[in-house]
Order: C-alpha cells, then sequence, then structure tokens
C-alpha cells in the first residue's frame, strides 16, 4: 500500500465569495518562510513514512499555483530527497487559470507535476464574477492549451452547479464548454453555503439560490451528460475517462494512509487521525521550534474503522462489501444489507458481485441515507476530513 502526501499552500490572490477553506490573501510575504517550514516539517515527518514508497503528491490550497512554479518545485525536490517517491507518482497540482502561466507550468512538468486541476467553475463570466473568481472563461482556455503546451497529459476542471440565477441551460453550457476543452476529468460540486462567508451573508440577506429540487436536477442533467461523453462516475461529485481516477482523492476514500502538512491539513496514518491548526503564523513559528500547533489528533478503533469504510465507500462508484466488511473489521452485515435492500427497492441503491453501491439517485440523498446504515450497522465514527483537493466542498482557492 503507498503513502500519500498532501501539501496545503494557504495563499489567494483574492479570495471567493464561497470559500471556507484556510486560505489567505494579501499574505504574500510570508510565501517564503512558509516554503522553509514546509521543507523543514517534510523532513521532519519523513523518518516515520520510511517503510513506505509515495504514490500520489497532491499540492492544494489555496491557490497552489499562485505560490510560485520556483517554491513549488522546491518542495517536490524536497520530497524526492526525504522519501521514496515512487517512479510512476501521481503529482498533482491545483491551480487557478489566471496564475497557470505558461512558462512555470513548463517548470513544473519538467521538475515532475504530472496531473493539473484547474478550477474553471463556470463558463458564464458574470458568474465568475459575482462568485469573486480572479479569472474569465478565455483564461481557463489559455491555461489548458498551455498545460497541453507543457506536457500535462492528465487534467481535471472543478465545476459548480446550484450558483445564484444559474438555470439548466446555463448549467448545461458549462458543462459543454468543459467537456470541449478536453479534460481527462471533471469534479462538479454542488454549492455550498458556509458559515461566515461573504455568500452565507448575502444569502442571509435575501438573495436566492436554486432551491434543494433544482439543484438535484443540475446534478442529475450531470451524470447523464458526463456518462454520454465518456467520463465515468466514480465517486459522488467525480468523473473520469477511463484510467485518469484521482488515485490521491481514492486514498481518503478506500482509508489508504496518506500524510498533510500545512496549516488546516489533515492526516491518517498510524492508526491516528490528526491534523494541523489554520494558523499560518503559527505553523510557521512552530515549524521552526520544532513542533507545530495540533489540532485533533485521536485515535481510530475498530468500530471506528469500520463506520468510515462504511461511510466513504458510499460515496464511490465501487461501494461496500459485505465480505470484506465482516472479514475486515469484523462487523455483522446483515443489518447493512437490509438497509440497503430497502433502499434499492425505492431506487436509491443497486447491488452486484456482492457489492452494495448508491445510484445516482442515492447519492442525492447520500448524507441522509448514510446516516441511517451506520445506525443499522452500530459503528463509531471519527469524522474524517480529507486534507484537501477535489473533495465534496473543495475547489480550488
Amino acid at each position: 500500500m503507498g503513502l500519500g502526501l498532501y501539501i496545503h499552500i494557504p495563499f489567494c490572490r483574492s479570495k471567493c465569495a464561497y470559500c471556507d477553506f484556510y486560505s489567505l490573501a494579501g499574505r504574500e510575504e510570508r510565501m517564503d518562510e512558509y516554503q522553509r517550514a514546509l521543507a523543514a516539517h517534510l523532513e521532519a515527518a519523513a523518518p516515520a513514512a520510511d517503510p513506505f514508497g509515495v504514490d500520489t503528491v497532491y499540492f492544494g490550497g489555496g491557490t497552489p499555483s499562485y505560490f510560485g512554479a520556483d517554491r513549488l518545485t522546491r518542495l517536490l525536490e524536497r520530497i524526492s530527497e526525504c522519501y521514496h517517491l515512487r517512479g510512476d507518482a501521481e503529482i498533482t497540482l491545483e491551480a487557478n487559470p489566471d496564475s497557470a502561466d505558461p512558462a512555470g507550468l513548463k517548470m513544473l512538468r519538467e521538475s515532475g507535476f504530472n496531473r493539473l486541476s484547474l478550477g474553471m467553475q463556470s463558463a458564464d463570466d458574470r458568474q465568475l464574477a459575482d462568485l469573486g473568481r480572479p479569472h474569465t472563461t478565455e483564461q481557463t482556455e489559455r491555461a489548458v492549451a498551455a498545460a497541453r503546451a507543457a506536457g500535462f497529459e492528465n487534467v481535471s476542471l472543478d465545476i459548480i452547479y446550484g450558483l445564484p440565477g444559474q438555470d439548466r441551460d446555463g448549467w448545461q453550457a458549462t458543462l459543454e464548454k468543459a467537456v470541449s476543452l478536453g479534460p481527462q476529468h471533471i469534479s462538479a460540486y454542488g454549492l455550498t453555503v458556509e458559515e461566515n462567508t461573504p455568500l452565507a451573508r448575502r444569502v442571509a440577506e435575501g438573495e436566492i439560490l436554486p432551491d434543494d429540487d433544482a439543484q438535484a436536477d443540475l446534478y442529475l442533467q450531470a451524470v447523464r451528460f458526463l456518462e454520454q461523453r465518456g467520463y465515468g462516475q466514480y465517486e459522488i461529485s467525480n468523473f473520469a475517462r477511463p484510467g485518469f481516477e484521482s488515485r490521491h482523492n481514492l486514498k481518503y476514500w478506500t482509508l489508504e494512509p496518506y500524510l498533510g502538512f500545512g496549516p488546516g491539513a489533515h492526516s491518517d496514518f498510524g492508526g491516528r487521525r490528526f491534523s494541523w491548526d489554520r494558523d499560518l503564523d503559527g505553523y510557521i513559528r512552530g515549524t521552526r521550534n520544532g513542533s507545530p500547533p495540533a489540532g485533533e489528533n485521536a485515535a481510530v478503533s475498530q468500530a471506528g474503522r469500520a463506520g468510515e469504510y462504511l461511510m466513504l465507500g458510499l460515496r464511490t462508484a465501487g461501494g461496500i462489501s459485505g465480505e470484506l466488511f465482516e472479514k475486515e473489521y469484523g462487523g455483522d452485515f446483515a443489518p447493512v444489507r437490509e438497509k440497503m435492500t430497502e433502499f434499492q427497492e425505492r431506487g436509491w441503491a443497486r447491488t452486484r458481485d456482492g457489492n452494495w453501491r448508491l445510484t445516482p439517485e442515492g447519492f442525492l440523498l447520500s448524507n441522509q441515507l448514510i446516516g441511517q446504515v451506520l445506525d443499522a450497522a452500530g459503528t463509531e465514527i471519527f469524522p474524517p476530513e480529507p486534507a484537501g483537493g477535489e473533495n465534496d466542498s473543495g475547489r480550488n482557492g
């Protein structure tokens, strides 16, 4: 089993209206110190990872491309020096189209980055401006062309449905534009209103968003359209051409180990889940002193792992296996099977080769349905927090 590394880059040119990730605008003066802090933390953590080969590295944010190709290249060099980085490792960089310049992309590709995740979000420039996005659709087109010219053969696009004023025709235009750019992977996220964001304040003041039924229609529209265009759905929000599923993010959903670096980053390693405080200055200072400020840190029980297996497995097209659940986690799958059979009768689940999975209609109700499955199984849960990237609320910057 390989190890994944997640590197959090919290810097942004500007803060988007919907974003509650740990990201900071106007802190560019700390970039060099932060690069050195990350390098030191990576080196300090390396001995514990010595038994593993690192097969995925993911630079998320924030806006990693805004950090600069030179700093990113030096961090990847430090990883190569300190860890057993496999030759076929998937090395991903999140980028915004406005900061994905041709020269920087060429440097990154030559240094070993081989997957680029671009935050397209919409094909409507008015919507992009309304969200506070610092780019246009034309810049997305140029960024994809520059990535191809630099040698990136694995490009992902993020897009969002449920935006203010968005209807089926507008969403269809975004879907068609995304596919026309020829990415290998597409993440389609439903807009969520997070507390203490500008969007939350706007909604509180009366701005109207598409309701739950409208969002459901847009979601199913995306599932149908993308599958017709050759993008198989492998997780609630993620679609890929065969062989281009995000290997790093699959680690989160299949309970493989990963280590996160940077403020707000999470890890699942050595039977524990732990995180680092969302504090840039504290992280730099703490790393200099040998101990970054820690957030959550807890061992995960066998029952907790069983619950995570059910919860995360039901997010994916692979689903869950009764045989594996009982063999690996010592649980009784009979109550889960009974609940999944009930869902199947309502069109929310299906079974194949002994595995149970949710249908697209079931994915729409995933929080509710997964909760019922966990109750039926009687499992505990240590709430897993993906380290970053293309998770349910992960949208480049």
